[in-house]
């Protein structure tokens, strides 16, 4: 588990690194420096509000109630949660009927977790408890952190290509051909999507292996990811697509197509076999009596 563990963090350590260096040549090429840092801190304000209120935003989207003690779920969450060393986040419900989950907030100290009805209704306790394991996982590793930077690059595109097609661009430079500014403002936008995807997918391998550590059955977590999948195509989930990143499983089934490169869960198959293939191995070890 440390190995895969060390290989996607590297690789998301990477990949954010590349699409800094795309952003700061297209930038440089498009905009100058002045134009550059406008974009960068406009996408970083937008960001910077977003990270503090985007759990608020998600809820709010998800139509969930917050519940108590009294509950099922915040019974499980809280031996969880103990059993990780993590404070106690607050514990949601939302009313669709679509089997998924997801957990929001800046940090371990400003966590939710969130389950639809529809989950608690189609798994059972060990099920949910994996699904629950994976989301503590990404409150842990401060996953929300990490995409926020990713999106705080991917939108610095956005107001590039604002600034080049409504007159900031550098077109009279003598040294960027007006060809070259346009495609990479057009594949630009496109390639950061591609590695805002590449990070969120690996982000989901960390979430799946620590859940599975957490609870010690990598097989609930696999019987878990089929029933939500299996369900995806069936039973929409009505949610705004800025969110899809957030929930353990893509809201809404994508078939074989283009779209599966921006997708922001690998596919269901890999998954399996990241959990199932080591589930003989000793390595997944409960960290909840």
């Amino acid at each position: 588990m440390l190995v895969n563990k060390f290989y996607n963090n590297l690789k998301t350590g990477l990949l954010l690194g590349l699409m800094a260096s795309l952003i700061l040549i297209a930038g440089v090429m498009i905009a100058g420096q002045q134009g550059l840092m406008i974009a960068i801190i406009l996408a970083a304000v937008m960001n910077f509000v977003s990270f503090f209120f985007s759990d608020k935003i998600a809820l709010m989207s998800a139509g969930a109630q917050e519940v108590g003690p009294e509950t099922e779920l915040y019974q499980i969450v809280a031996e969880l949660a103990q059993g990780a060393g993590l404070p106690m986040p607050r514990v949601y419900i939302s009313p669709q009927a679509a089997p998924n989950a997801f957990a929001t907030g800046r940090g371990p100290n400003h966590a939710a977790v969130c389950a639809t009805s529809g989950l608690l209704q189609m798994l059972n306790r060990r099920e949910i408890a994996a699904v629950m394991g994976h989301e503590l996982t990404h409150v842990k590793n401060r996953d929300v952190l990490t995409m926020t930077v990713t999106a705080t690059i991917a939108a610095a595109f956005t107001y590039l290509s604002y600034m080049f097609y409504f007159g900031g661009g550098r077109r009279d430079r003598d040294d960027v051909h007006p060809l070259l500014a346009i495609l990479l403002i057009i594949l630009g936008p496109i390639a950061a999507a591609l590695i805002q995807a590449a990070i969120s997918r690996s982000r989901e391998y960390n979430a799946d292996t620590g859940g599975a550590e957490l609870t010690g059955n990598p097989q609930a977590l696999a019987s878990a990811l089929e029933k939500i999948h299996a369900a995806a195509g069936q039973i929409p989930l009505e949610v705004n697509p800025a969110f899809n990143h957030l929930f353990i499983a893509e809201p809404r089934g994508v078939g074989q197509s283009i779209a599966n490169l921006f997708q922001t869960h690998p596919p269901l198959e890999k998954r399996l076999l990241n959990l199932i293939g080591r589930e003989h191995t000793g390595q997944f070890r409960s960290a909840v009596a």
